[in-house]
């Protein structure tokens, strides 16, 4: 059987020690020379680099997040042990490690690492598909005449020189497909590389969970649980059709993963599907006047995203997270798209007049989806509306001051509520 050390990329047969360096981290696979499909995911990435920037972190439970009323960006392991969790609210992360080092997000250190370790797939293939700052996918198809190498050897060798360069660890997940890629780098987490072959998909599918397909989550594992489905084999014994006419796209896509099939490429270009921003309050609020200026400053926020971008939303967005947790949304499609400030503050602020009167919130957040080039952005004169091409006009004239003076050389006075 093939296998390949992790630490010295050593490649030999059966053995389960690297006969050149003795190490124990060999992966070992009868596919492991032809499977070109990658899954890379940093290991606890914030916290990761928290540690790496303060040693004195090493062996600490650290937690990424904003405070008290916040929520938890993520966890090193040692926090995860004690059952913390991504998005989990921060007070309740607290209770079950109330020793946690809580450290608010540093983006700029993030993004850097991330710009580094894009540079270093880079150099393997251009067919990478970011998902984040810490994860992408990558197509290494072809490659093994370019490098000398197969991909799986490649993939080590990454994760080598991340640790050795970045101080940062990486776990591989290696197959045929994007999904089961993903579901493998899942396997064999912190600094792990497990690979899932094309001719024992269906044996190692059938007794998991559907909770592990990707986008699944608790109200779609509910409404599956409904009708007997909790398993890969409970999917088999449906029909296409049926599984369609229950779950619609959904039932489709369940059909072709339930039998390992999954046909999407590994795009390099994937097109943004939304721009937002969002802020969780340090109190619950219902104050009107809080509320309305942070609908502003967050439609300024997503429309200088999407300026930058050559953006425009057809699809004005709105969320709310009341004080127990339970989520409000509201959504509002426009007669052509936008990237104006002020037409998003207003659709956004006649959605939240629809719901006004459910606070306290806890979080609020705005955003516009349903993007297109911004070439035919914001040209259908509003009738019922006089004022708005003179606003649009006045908007367009302070991005020309503020490019040239500073974002603060124009505020409005509703940024200062």
């Amino acid at each position: 059987m093939p296998a390949l050390c992790r630490d010295c990329l050593t490649q030999f047969d059966t053995e389960r020690r690297c006969p050149a360096c003795a190490s124990p981290r060999v992966t070992r696979h009868d596919e492991l020379w032809d499977l070109n499909i990658a899954h890379m995911d940093c290991d606890a990435f914030y916290a990761s680099v928290e540690k790496r920037d303060n040693p004195a972190l090493e062996g600490k439970p650290v937690i990424i997040g904003g405070g008290r009323r916040g929520v938890v960006s993520t966890a090193c392991y040692v926090a995860r042990i004690r059952g913390v969790r991504s998005a989990m609210p921060m007070f309740q992360a607290l209770k079950l490690c109330p020793e946690a080092v809580v450290i608010r997000p540093r983006m700029e250190e993030y993004v850097k690492a991330s710009r580094a370790i894009r540079e270093m797939m880079e150099e393997l293939t251009p067919a990478i598909e970011p998902l984040s700052l810490d994860e992408a996918f990558l197509d290494m198809s072809g490659t093994t005449r370019l490098h000398g190498a197969p991909p799986a050897v490649m993939l080590a060798r990454l994760v080598r020189r991340m640790k050795t360069d970045l101080g940062l660890t990486g776990s591989i997940g290696l197959s045929h497909n994007k999904f089961l890629a993903k579901v493998a780098s899942d396997l064999d987490k912190p600094h792990g590389f497990s690979v899932i072959g094309k001719a024992e998909t269906m044996a190692f599918l059938s007794d998991k969970p559907v909770r592990m397909i990707w986008g699944v989550g608790a109200a779609a594992q509910a409404s599956l649980e409904k009708v007997g489905i909790r398993s890969f084999s409970d999917l088999l014994r449906w029909e296409q059709a049926d599984l369609i006419a229950r779950f619609g796209g959904m039932g489709d896509r369940l059909y072709h993963l339930a039998r390992g099939k999954d046909q999407r490429r590994v795009s390099a270009h994937s097109p943004m599907k939304s721009i937002t921003n969002e802020t969780t309050f340090s109190e619950d609020t219902s104050d009107p006047d809080l509320l309305d200026g942070h609908i502003w400053r967050m439609a300024e926020k997503v429309s200088d995203r999407a300026k930058a971008k050559g953006l425009a939303g057809r699809v004005v967005t709105l969320k709310l997270k009341r004080a127990n947790h339970t989520l409000l949304s509201r959504r509002m499609a426009l007669s052509d798209p936008t990237q104006l400030a002020d037409r998003i503050y207003r659709t956004a602020r006649g959605l939240f007049d629809q719901v006004d009167g459910q606070g306290p919130y806890r979080l609020l957040g705005c955003g516009i989806a349903d993007l297109s080039e911004a070439t035919d952005a914001d040209r259908l004169s509003d009738l019922l509306d006089p004022g708005a091409a003179r606003r649009s006009g006045a908007e367009r004239a302070t991005d020309v001051i503020r490019d040239r003076f500073g974002a603060n050389a124009i505020i409005k006075g509703r940024t200062l509520r």
